[in-house]
């Protein structure tokens, strides 16, 4: 709208930012004020704010439709018994552990087995491998990539992953509650 209403700039200067960047373009006061009196000018800011407007519906009616695909997505999650689902976690954890070490060479793989590990640790490692290998939860998160609302609807996602995970293990409700918390606030301070 600038080019369109002002046209040649009055001043061109040196960016003072970056010296390689175009110059900058500078444009009196009168010419500026006398622009924007004008019926072109109206035309011009009223027509932008139609496309604005209708961009933001569009938006937000791509965010609904991301956001009712998660809502109506089946949540499943398997029922493991109790070793089972440990011994399952921990040679999770491990394999994981094994590849960090390719990714960082400064890593050291401490394998772990079930009787090993902490409580508070095996629980953890039993959401993190229920929600990551027996949900669908990683192929969701994909799908929504680049998608309008994707924030809100991994946060839903998430949600819903771990409510499933603590209806289908009672015993993991309270880590389930952790994790989603230490996700919305941050881990806890200190």
């Amino acid at each position: 709208m600038v080019r369109q209403l002002l046209g040649e700039p009055d001043l061109l200067r040196t960016n003072p930012y970056f010296r390689a960047a175009p110059q900058t373009r500078l444009y009196s006061i009168e010419r500026v004020e006398a622009a924007e009196r004008s019926d072109e000018f109206r035309a011009a800011s009223a027509a932008d704010t139609r496309r604005s407007d209708a961009a933001k519906a569009s938006a937000q009616r791509r965010r609904r439709e991301v956001l009712a695909r998660i809502a109506a997505e089946p949540i499943e999650v398997p029922r493991l018994t109790t070793p089972r689902l440990a011994a399952l976690a921990v040679e999770h954890r491990n394999r994981r552990d094994e590849e960090r070490a390719y990714e960082r060479w400064t890593h050291v793989p401490d394998p772990a087995t079930v009787e090993s590990v902490d409580p508070a640790a095996l629980a953890r490692w039993k959401v993190n491998y229920l929600r990551h290998r027996l949900t669908r939860y990683d192929d969701l998160l994909d799908e929504l990539f680049g998608s309008t609302g994707r924030s809100a609807a991994e946060q839903l996602l998430r949600r819903r992953v771990y409510m499933a995970i603590s209806e289908a293990y009672p015993d993991l409700a309270r880590e389930c509650e952790r994790q989603l918390r230490e996700r919305e606030y941050g881990p806890p301070p200190g």
